[in-house]
């Protein structure tokens, strides 16, 4: 079975690459799910979310607050490593499980749909990696479009993750999503058959 590590920048056009995959019939194991699993009523993750960040991070009804624990953490790499240090251990835990799931089912490919991935060095679960590129201005401007964010907000979004620049040089695959959505699928379509054909 093909690992194949998917990232790119934050709006740089990932999620369009990744549900093509699943229509091409790759297994796509999906960080941002995921971490959400973790962080949904009754998540694994939210008793010590709650012990290191407090209750400001949580509404009244005890659900997370996600944009009050975006503001802390993307406001203090101190507040994002502890927050990392939280989530890591059981993100990685239902990684390998997911990807020994893929395995056992038959899948020719199993995508690791991950926009950390350099950062947290889940590249070296993969066989290859494809990275979602677009340059800077373009990425600000889709995440300000896309979230409501104003340019303050989206920067400190970026500065979270390496540059999209510097992930793309490390990826063994570079797509360039400024282009129309049916531009990118076709793209991947041939670029998933190569793969296919080169892990066989």
């Amino acid at each position: 079975m093909l690992v194949l590590g998917l990232t790119g920048g934050i709006a740089c056009g990932k999620s369009t690459i990744s549900l093509t995959l699943r229509e091409l019939g790759a297994v796509i194991v999906d960080g941002d799910v995921l971490s959400r699993t973790l962080t949904e009523t009754g998540g694994a993750a939210l008793p010590d979310i709650r012990q290191a960040f407090g209750d400001g991070v949580f509404h009244p009804d005890g659900t997370l607050n996600r944009r009050a624990l975006g503001a802390v953490i993307f406001a203090s790499d101190e507040a994002r490593a502890k927050l990392d240090d939280i989530m890591q251990p059981l993100l990685l835990t239902m990684i390998l499980r997911q990807i020994e799931e893929a395995r056992h089912s038959g899948a020719a490919v199993c995508v690791l749909d991950m926009p950390l991935l350099y950062e947290k060095n889940l590249d070296r679960l993969c066989d290859r990696v494809w990275c979602a590129y677009l340059p800077r201005e373009t990425q600000l401007e889709r995440l300000m479009a896309r979230d409501g964010f104003t340019r303050e907000e989206a920067e400190s979004r970026l500065r979270g993750q390496l540059p999209t620049a510097e992930k793309a040089a490390r990826a063994d695959v570079v797509i360039d999503t400024s282009g129309p959505i049916r531009y990118t699928k076709e793209c991947v379509i041939a670029l998933y058959a190569k793969e296919v054909s080169r892990a066989d």
